[in-house]
């Protein structure tokens, strides 16, 4: 393959060859080579449309583009660090294999407006996967929170035992963190199909383009209005890998979780040995290491952000080689985020859950005190007033080693004339959480509404 730079003609000197090297983005920006093909096949046609190319010149460089695609799926492409990138590599290809028409190809538009079109059918794509395997996890989340609906556990506020809840309920609430996941990742889609190519280097071009043609068949909503915004500006690169980030936050938080629960401390959970290591010193030892590699890769996707937020905010107008910058961390993000959900929606299904070991941790923890303050409140006790009660109740529990429930009535009375032997039936764990049956409460009732309210979302 030919490597002569297109722009030979304007310079006395050949590149140096660690500079060469240094600039060269082929190593990573051949991941577009799909997306390059696709738009490049679009862009001859449409030139052809308007009688820039005649019908054979279009059928020749299409079919050579096919070809090529061919070649590097096999492959068997030699792909070359002296023409720099994915768009010359392939091009220089095509007019080794057509000739004459091969050079026409570029007729119209620059390396600026390509790549950023490629960019941009290449985060369509990698969107569209995301919010399919977020789907999967939400669907994981709702078998395992239909089969544990009655399961309680206790809930927690800075770590301390705060009420009883099911686990069931738990479990949506991670359902409905991906719900908002999902909604970031089709709004920045909206963002992400405008079609750049067109813009050319930055101002256009003379040539007698129909942008309408290649955006329709590109499947963009529309060209970019303006060229300089067509080709500078990495915003919606920036707005994916910021949803990435959230995403992975949010699984970040899920593993902290099952990393917990998995614990001794807790043991309210066992991870599947497919998702699990073991101890290269200690027999007894069995490991979270998926989630727990998921919470580190958190923090790549998170800097994968920073990287591209900062890689962005010092550029003046219009494209500037910062840019070659935008593409690994971009990759890098769709990646860790395909491959975390994944994982956790195979992961998730087959951990067992230990319901005796989540009741006896609910019942430690005087879980219903606020069952007992709303108790006396609808017994009339003004709420301030209820709270110091249960408050000396729960001290003398921690006193005498008693839950709330396990006090004699004459005890109780004696916090509050208010109480009867009817508060027995509130002190209950189940007693708890059946009390909530409202729309988006704990009750077993309300979480089984929810699931199926949460499928017709899907």
């Amino acid at each position: 393959m030919k490597s002569e730079k297109p722009w030979s003609g304007r310079f006395t000197e050949p590149t140096d060859s660690f500079v060469e090297a240094f600039t060269a983005s082929v190593a990573f920006d051949r991941h577009l080579y799909r997306h390059d093909i696709a738009g490049s096949i679009a862009h001859a046609r449409m030139l052809a449309h308007v009688g820039v190319l005649t019908s054979e010149e279009c059928e020749l460089i299409v079919k050579g583009l096919k070809e090529i695609e061919a070649e590097i799926d096999a492959g068997r492409f030699e792909w070359s660090t002296a023409l720099e990138d994915v768009h010359m590599n392939i091009e220089a290809r095509l007019i080794e294999r057509i000739g004459d028409a091969g050079k026409k190809l570029h007729t119209g538009r620059s390396r600026n407006d390509q790549v950023a079109t490629d960019l941009r059918l290449y985060l369509r794509d990698g969107i569209d996967e995301v919010n399919a395997a977020v789907r999967r996890l939400q669907e994981a989340l709702l078998g395992v929170a239909e089969r544990e609906a009655d399961t309680i556990l206790p809930g927690f506020t800075h770590l301390q035992v705060a009420q009883p809840i099911t686990f069931g309920h738990h479990l949506l609430a991670w359902f409905e963190m991906l719900a908002r996941d999902r909604e970031r990742f089709t709004d920045c889609r909206k963002r992400v199909n405008i079609m750049p190519l067109g813009a050319a280097a930055l101002a256009g071009t003379s040539y007698p383009i129909d942008r309408l043609h290649t955006a329709k068949a590109l499947g963009f909503d529309a060209p970019a209005e303006n060229s300089l915004d067509a080709v500078s500006d990495r915003d919606f690169a920036i707005e994916f890998v910021s949803a990435a980030a959230l995403l992975m936050t949010h699984l970040s938080r899920f593993s902290e979780e099952l990393i917990l629960w998995s614990s001794s401390q807790f043991g309210f959970i066992e991870l599947s040995d497919a998702f699990c290591t073991g101890s290269s010193i200690m027999p007894q030892k069995k490991n979270p290491d998926v989630p727990e590699l998921v919470r580190g890769k958190a923090g790549r996707a998170h800097g994968n952000l920073v990287a591209l937020l900062t890689l962005m905010k010092g550029q003046p107008l219009a494209y500037n080689k910062d840019n070659q910058e935008d593409k690994e961390p971009l990759f890098d993000s769709l990646d860790t985020v395909l491959g975390s959900l994944k994982v956790f929606a195979e992961m998730i299904p087959l951990m067992s859950v230990k319901r005796d070991a989540m009741r006896r941790a609910a019942q430690r923890g005087f879980a219903t005190a606020t069952d007992l303050a709303d108790y006396l409140v609808r017994k009339g006790v003004a709420f301030r007033d209820a709270h110091e009660i249960v408050g000396r109740a729960v001290r003398r529990g921690i006193e005498t080693g008693q839950d709330l429930s396990e006090m004699k009535i004459e005890v109780l009375q004696g916090f509050s004339p208010a109480i009867d032997t009817d508060v027995y039936a509130v002190l209950t764990l189940d007693g708890s959480v059946a009390a909530r049956n409202h729309v988006g409460g704990t009750a077993p009732e309300q979480v089984r509404a929810a699931i199926k309210r949460a499928r017709k979302r899907l």
